[in-house]
């Protein structure tokens, strides 16, 4: 069994127990919960949501809130959870099947387009991320989804350009995620027109990234550079 990180252990004994629904009237409250908060969340942001408001909203007990949410750390952490799940999603099935470089072009683009898209969709995302920047626990939450979604692209990298540096790859598919959470939030704060164009820019930008391994692999006169790049 792999040995756990020392944050992973950090997050075991200092992140409070969660209930986890099993009965399905339980399970329906937990969701009337989390519907509550999100939108207690868009209408006046993540540093205003109080627990005594979502009870009231909800309907339900401080006391009952309590036993399935034992803060408002909890509640961000749950909704961020269920973004991040649905990002992972995205990432793996448009990164599993790239086998050459016009594929993960395509495969990158549709990608942060889809992301994009999610983003837009559910605009109270911007106030949760913003709650988990305060936060050490959420914030180490976020990076540890870029570090996942940078493993799964520098994983597709790798497969077009077998010859690249690891570690070079493994740093620059991390550093790309990590930014494209932090132009994400950005852009879904201006004006739709201004956020578009923000978008783009980290789209061009990041692709010449990723596509760089295919520079290096030509100039170094490898014969493993997919055809399709040159």
């Amino acid at each position: 069994m792999p040995k756990k990180t020392t944050t992973e252990r950090e997050q075991t004994v200092s992140e409070p127990a969660r209930r986890n629904p099993t009965q399905q009237r339980s399970r329906e409250r937990q969701e009337r919960i989390l519907a509550v908060a999100t939108k207690l969340i868009a209408a006046k942001g993540s540093d205003s949501l109080k627990m005594s408001e979502i009870a009231e909203r909800s309907e339900i007990s401080i006391g009952s809130l309590y036993q399935y949410f034992p803060d408002k750390s909890s509640v961000i952490r749950t909704l961020a959870e269920r973004f991040n799940t649905q990002s992972r999603r995205c990432i793996e099935s448009a990164l599993v099947a790239v086998q050459d470089a016009q594929g993960l072009r395509e495969a990158y683009s549709d990608l942060l387009e889809q992301y994009y898209d999610i983003a837009q969709a559910e605009p109270v995302m911007r106030d949760i991320w913003s709650g988990m920047q305060a936060d050490k626990q959420l914030l180490a939450l976020e990076l540890e989804e870029s570090r996942v979604a940078g493993r799964l692209l520098a994983d597709a990298m790798l497969r077009v350009f077998p010859g690249s540096d690891t570690q070079q790859v493994a740093d620059t598919a991390f550093l790309i995620w990590q930014l494209g959470e932090a132009t994400m939030r950005l852009a879904i704060t201006c004006v739709p027109e201004e956020g578009r164009r923000l978008f783009e820019a980290f789209k061009r930008m990041s692709l010449a990234e990723v596509m760089a391994p295919a520079k290096a692999l030509i100039n170094s006169g490898s014969s493993e550079v997919d055809p399709a790049v040159e």
